[in-house]
């Protein structure tokens, strides 16, 4: 089959995926910052590149001017779907991270600010390298569970609510003008180093080895003060009663 153009269907539908491979690279690279030591990139890429033939199957379907941001969605939806069936963050990380958030939250009501890390660790009775260590072994700890909407068991993550079926989605949730405010008045609240790694990360999309550079600072190091930032954020939501206390 030969298009308006003169070339092959599947001439052209090869061309787009040499074109976005790298973009799958990309989007793995950037999603392996929020997942533990234990996920290998190259199955997340495989993932990736399922996601992008899929898009690329499904092109006659998608408007060309609309067709990068329609793979991008396929793609991560195919690393979100791999990533679901493994288990990507043991339940004893979540456990102590819960902890920590609630440590978190008990030590802002006493002091009327943010606490620093030394004192998290003395609140949590534990030496302050093994506060850091809990926080690197949480490696890819999220916003947001599906069990903070009251809408699964304590099993489901939160990769599990994106890639539901949309009609299953807290959405409205998640848009809420309100929760949105207590999400941004809660970064605004976060110590200063907090807050400029928050904005790296999510707005500039640099990855984690990226942000250590910047920092002056290891890698390791950078995934503690993300899970530190997160941990402060779930305090501040649990705080405002939008995500239940455990």
């Amino acid at each position: 089959m030969y298009t308006a153009t003169g070339r092959s269907e599947k001439g052209e539908k090869g061309d787009l995926l040499t074109q976005y491979m790298p973009m799958v690279k990309r989007l793995a690279h950037h999603m392996m910052g929020r997942l533990p030591p234990s996920v290998e990139e190259d199955d997340i890429v495989q993932a990736g590149m399922m996601g992008l033939l899929d898009a690329i199957s499904r092109y006659d379907e998608a408007q060309s001017a609309q067709f990068e941001a329609y793979a991008i969605q396929r793609i991560r939806g195919s690393m979100i779907d791999e990533l679901r069936h493994s288990d990507w963050m043991p339940r004893s990380a979540r456990q102590s991270m819960r902890k920590i958030e609630k440590a978190i939250g008990t030590l802002q009501h006493q002091l009327g600010r943010q606490p620093s890390e030394g004192e998290i660790a003395n609140a949590m009775q534990i030496p302050l390298e093994a506060y850091q260590s809990l926080l690197g072994d949480a490696r890819g700890h999220q916003l947001m569970y599906f069990e903070d909407f009251g809408e699964s068991d304590e099993s489901d993550s939160f990769l599990d609510k994106q890639s539901a079926n949309e009609s299953s989605m807290p959405l409205p949730q998640l848009l809420d003008a309100n929760l949105r405010a207590c999400i941004i008045a809660g970064i605004e609240n976060l110590p200063e180093r907090e807050q400029l790694l928050m904005s790296l990360y999510y707005e500039q999309e640099l990855n984690l080895r990226e942000i250590a550079e910047v920092f002056g600072v290891s890698e390791s190091r950078i995934c503690q003060l993300h899970g530190q930032a997160i941990a402060r954020l779930r305090a501040k939501l649990k705080e405002d009663s939008w995500i239940a206390a455990a």
